[in-house]
This record gives structure tokens, C-alpha cells and sequence, in this order.
């Protein structure tokens, strides 16, 4: 009974402290909302902008748009407006909201090119929008304009801090743009000879990537892919194009084998090469 008694007091005293500490969350929560809706109301503009800035430190960024929202007009042509154009497009990275928060880095630059948040927006142009590129297998016009973005920032900041961060972000969206084009030539390797000759498309495509994105991660693959496809067009091809064709292969085949010679696709390489060569005559 002592011990039933015990557990009972402590399941009383535990759920009085619960509650207690609900009570004292709701009312905060209540005081706060309160506080917000009168800044909302608040015909003083200072008050409105010290706020939003405690807000943003807060990480309440959509409260700190807001307010910051407010006093734009208010501010305009003055020292402030520098500030405010700043804080809001950082609230609307806080909230993820990538696009807008472009939107504002771009005006900021558009205003102050040499502002002392310039290093930050002229970077942040890039980030923003390489956090918004969407899949690879997607149209990558947003993925241009960040490389484009932070092409512009490494060349008036080479030496700042983000320069670093800048150039990481502009390989990995390289390598995105590389990877549609490697989806794009295997695509035209898969459909062969169907209705003309999509190994000289393969080919072609994988040509262009590897000009267009010298150091993506992919470069071994399209290599094989133009092995691939003018082996294809070497069996596949007229007899009187079929030597000048085997030649051409078996040239592909030694640059292939020089640049990886560890491939994982030697041996089906080296079998090719026994092919070629029954029509080489070598």
C-alpha cells in the first residue's frame, strides 16, 4: 500500500509540474503574440525596426519580414534602407523562401554595388539560387544563372571567405548540368539506329559535355559512351565505311584505355578491340 501510495504522489506531482509548465509556455506564447499584434498596429517606425531586428535574431523571420515590410517606405533614401534591404532578404533565406530572397539580394546590389553587405549579397545571389536548382532531369535555367552568379562574385571577391564555399557550389552544379547531358547522350545510345543514326547524336552530346564541363565527375562515362557508339557505328555501318570506321573506333579505344586504364569497363573494351581488329587486319 506505502509503495502504491508513493507512485500515486509522484504521478500527481509530475503531472502539477506539467501543467504548471504549460501554463507558463501558453502565456508566454500569448504575451508574445499580443506584443507582435500591437507592433502590427504601432504607428512608430523605430519601434517597428529595433523589433524586427530582435525578431530575426530570434530566428522568428516571418514576424521580422514583416515588421521590416512595414518601414521600408518609411526609410527609403535613407542610411536605413541599406540595413532593411539586407534583413529582408536574410529573413527570406530563413524561411527557405530561396526565390524572393534573390529578389531582394538582387536589389540590394541594383542599389548599393559597394555596400557593406555587397560581398554577402553578390555571393548570396549564387547560394540562394543553388539551393533552388531542382533536378537534374528538370529544365536548368536556374542552375545557369546561379553558376553565372557566382562567376560574377569570384570575380569581385576572389580573396573573401565565401570564395571557397562559391567555387564547391559552382562544381556541383556543373556536375548537374554535365549529368543531364550524360542522361541526355544515353538516351540517344539506347534508341541505336532507330530512325537514323543516334550514335552519332550519343557521340556528339558527350563531345559537347565534356568540352563545356572539362572537370565534371562524369568524364569516364561519356569517354565510354563515345567508345560505345563508334564501335556501334563501325558494326552497324556500310562495308565501305566499315574499315575507315574500325580505324576511328580503335583510335577512340587506345585514347579510352590511356586516360583509365583501371576502368571497370576494360575488359568489355578489350573485347571490342578483338573485333576491330579482325577488320583492321592489326
Amino acid at each position: 500500500m506505502q509503495a502504491d501510495w508513493i507512485r500515486m504522489r509522484k504521478k500527481e506531482l509530475f503531472i502539477t509540474l506539467y501543467m504548471s509548465l504549460l501554463m507558463v509556455a501558453v502565456t508566454g506564447m500569448m504575451t508574445s503574440c499580443g506584443e507582435y499584434q500591437r507592433l502590427l498596429k504601432s504607428r512608430d517606425p523605430e519601434e517597428k525596426y529595433q523589433a524586427a531586428l530582435q525578431y530575426f535574431n530570434q530566428k522568428q523571420y516571418v514576424k521580422s519580414q514583416t515588421l521590416l515590410d512595414d518601414v521600408t517606405a518609411y526609410y527609403k533614401g535613407t542610411e536605413r534602407s541599406e540595413d532593411i534591404l539586407a534583413y529582408l532578404a536574410r529573413s527570406y533565406m530563413g524561411q527557405k523562401s530561396y526565390e524572393a530572397a534573390t529578389d531582394y539580394y538582387q536589389a540590394y546590389v541594383r542599389n548599393y554595388p559597394k555596400g557593406k553587405y555587397a560581398t554577402e549579397a553578390y555571393f548570396q545571389i549564387g547560394h540562394c539560387q543553388y539551393l533552388d536548382s531542382p533536378d537534374a532531369r528538370l529544365d536548368q535555367d536556374i542552375t545557369k544563372k546561379a553558376i553565372e552568379a557566382f562567376n560574377t562574385f569570384v570575380e569581385l571577391y576572389p580573396e573573401s571567405p565565401y570564395a571557397e564555399q562559391a567555387y564547391q557550389e559552382m562544381s556541383e552544379l556543373y556536375d548537374k548540368l554535365a549529368y543531364k547531358e550524360l542522361k541526355s547522350a544515353q538516351l540517344y545510345y539506347n534508341l541505336g539506329s532507330y530512325l537514323g543514326n543516334n550514335y552519332l547524336s550519343c557521340e556528339i552530346v558527350c563531345k559537347n559535355a565534356l568540352k563545356n564541363y572539362p572537370s565534371n565527375k562524369y568524364q569516364e562515362d561519356f569517354n565510354w559512351l563515345i567508345l560505345q557508339s563508334k564501335y556501334e557505328q563501325m558494326t552497324n555501318s556500310f562495308e565501305e565505311k566499315k574499315l575507315e570506321r574500325a580505324r576511328d573506333a580503335q583510335d577512340e579505344y587506345y585514347n579510352f584505355i590511356t586516360e583509365y586504364p583501371e576502368s571497370k569497363h576494360r575488359k568489355e573494351a578489350d573485347k571490342m578491340l578483338a573485333q576491330i581488329r579482325k577488320i583492321t587486319k592489326e
